[in-house]
């Protein structure tokens, strides 16, 4: 209907509108092992896209200096415990939390960001004491989104994904398949979800690396399972030896099977999953994939291909 059409193409412009001008800020360097989320600033500034960076141990010095009675991490405290499920959090950590996100609050304020990836592990466990993923994910609710492991072309997606649906995007992890169904597999992350992707939230503690950094010092994730309901999944990638940047987008759903694991985590349908896979791999797309919890495929592919001039993959 003309409706749905103008709808979309609404959704499109705000694609463009955001993107070109959008201030990213990369807080730390990516883990090293994380190849794969390297990127091109040059071919991201070509489109509009400025990335700034900021060193983290800026932000943790900044948030050491911090005092415990300070008003603004008394009010960011509140906020902390008025989100999720604190229970059996550390009061110490649920502080560091507080002062974190005060510190990025102001950051983003001072640079005019308009989202941040941040270097989520291990430095800031070792030298401070508590993972980032809580202040992301209240961030990435508020609809300032915040990707972890500082991958910013997935940050990108997660942007485009949230002015595309007005509702929070998240990152996750192409984790595993499901079963014996060649068209379902589980999304995952440790993680830094959005509230507004959950049926229910608890604070826990980030079990992958606790036993490298210690369980004390791991305290702050997010847990607990994703929604059924349909999804749109977007990713972006620059590709520096041909020097454009590339995008895949698409359509599934959450569905209530069966699973019990930690993190934030859900069950996938996707149409023809496995020509989708393929895609990934023999394109190189990383390993993460950003999502939103409605159904603006069309609208992103479109905003991206005809306007962005990116090469776009819509897998149907």
């Amino acid at each position: 209907s003309f409706r749905e059409d103008l709808r979309r193409f609404a959704a499109t412009c705000r694609v463009v509108r955001r993107l070109r001008g959008a201030r990213i800020g990369a807080l730390g360097m990516r883990p090293a092992p994380f190849n794969t989320v390297r990127y091109s600033e040059k071919l991201l500034e070509r489109s509009g896209i400025t990335v700034e960076s900021i060193d983290l141990s800026e932000v943790i010095g900044r948030a050491n200096r911090l005092n415990d009675a300070d008003p603004a991490v008394r009010r960011k405290l509140e906020e902390i415990t008025a989100y999720t499920d604190t229970t059996g959090v550390p009061q110490p950590s649920l502080v560091k939390m507080a002062k974190l996100g005060v510190i990025i609050d102001r950051l983003i304020e001072e640079r005019h960001l308009s989202a941040t990836a941040i270097q989520c592990w291990t430095a800031l466990e070792e030298y401070y004491g508590v993972v980032p993923c809580t202040v992301m994910s209240m961030m990435s609710n508020a609809f300032l989104p915040s990707a972890c492991e500082s991958d910013v072309t997935g940050l990108v997606s997660m942007y485009i994904l949230q002015a595309a649906s007005e509702k929070p995007a998240a990152l996750l992890d192409w984790n595993n398949n499901y079963a014996d169904d060649p068209n379902k597999g589980v999304l995952f992350h440790c993680s830094n979800l959005p509230k507004a992707f959950f049926t229910d939230t608890r604070m826990g503690y980030q079990d992958i690396i606790a036993g490298t950094v210690g369980k004390e010092n791991t305290y702050g994730t997010i847990l607990g399972r994703i929604a059924p309901g349909p999804f749109t999944y977007c990713r972006v990638s620059t590709d520096d030896l041909e020097g454009c940047v590339r995008a895949l987008v698409g359509e599934g759903r959450f569905t209530e099977d069966a699973l019990e694991t930690f993190g934030g985590y859900g069950v996938v349908e996707i149409p023809n999953f496995q020509k989708l896979l393929q895609v990934i791999c023999r394109r190189g797309f990383e390993h993460h994939v950003a999502a939103t919890r409605d159904t603006v495929a069309e609208a992103v592919a479109d905003a991206l291909s005809t306007y962005m001039g990116w090469d776009v993959y819509h897998h149907l």
